[in-house]
């Protein structure tokens, strides 16, 4: 089989399908997970927030944003926000799973969409909200080379992970943390089978449970 295809039917042991679909509790949105092969190993896009949003300006972000009234899923959510974004057609992306929701910092409930798009993409980045697209391979977010961890600053348990990329094609060196950070590792465990070289909240082996066991944690406070 080739990285494409195992890649796939690796993620889709992971696909919770619509098992979240139904919680309302709080506000939700989605990300996209665009993957790739190039050169034999399996990469990821990302996006640069523009710096004129009024939210999180400057950061590093899977394409995504929060659900509309017309979107039927999460996945709807997810593709077109990427095709506002970086003008990824839906029709271009291979679906391939939905993650367990996080909650984020600011009381979303994000779910990531992971999905495979063609090599060939060529970004249009929509300028009022994405000034830079980059691509990054997976394999880098299991290494400890470029990897650092602090403790949340507002007090949440477990520890903040970031990492700073240089492009090898700009130059540009991009800061990525947070829960952009904490998705793009936990994607990479499970697409590459592949065990983090620094301390992880979940377990490699069975990621997903001690995603929901947070999310179910955090709602029942609500």
């Amino acid at each position: 089989m080739h990285i494409k295809e195992e890649t796939i039917a690796r993620l889709k042991q992971f696909d919770t399908g619509d098992k979240f679909s139904s919680l309302s509790v709080l506000p939700k949105a989605s990300v996209l997970i665009p993957l790739f092969v190039k050169n034999g190993e399996l990469c990821t896009l990302m996006t640069l927030r523009s710096q004129e949003l009024k939210r999180s300006a400057g950061e590093v972000c899977f394409p995504g944003g929060k659900r509309d009234p017309s979107d039927r899923d999460d996945v709807d959510t997810a593709l077109r926000e990427a095709e506002e974004e970086i003008g990824l057609p839906p029709d271009d992306v291979q679906v391939v799973c939905r993650l367990v929701p996080i909650v984020s910092k600011g009381g979303l409930l994000v779910t990531p969409v992971v999905g495979f798009i063609n090599e060939s993409f060529c970004p249009h980045p929509n300028p009022a909200e994405v000034s830079a697209v980059f691509t990054v391979p997976l394999d880098f977010f299991t290494s400890d080379k470029d990897h650092y961890a602090t403790q949340w600053a507002d007090g949440m348990k477990g520890k903040q992970h970031s990492f700073y990329f240089v492009d090898p094609d700009s130059g540009s060196q991009y800061h990525i943390w947070g829960l952009t950070a904490m998705i793009a590792i936990l994607v990479a465990a499970l697409a590459l089978r592949k065990k983090p070289e620094f301390d992880v909240a979940f377990n490699p082996e069975d990621p997903l449970s001690v995603f929901q066991q947070i999310l179910n944690r955090r709602i029942s406070k609500l």
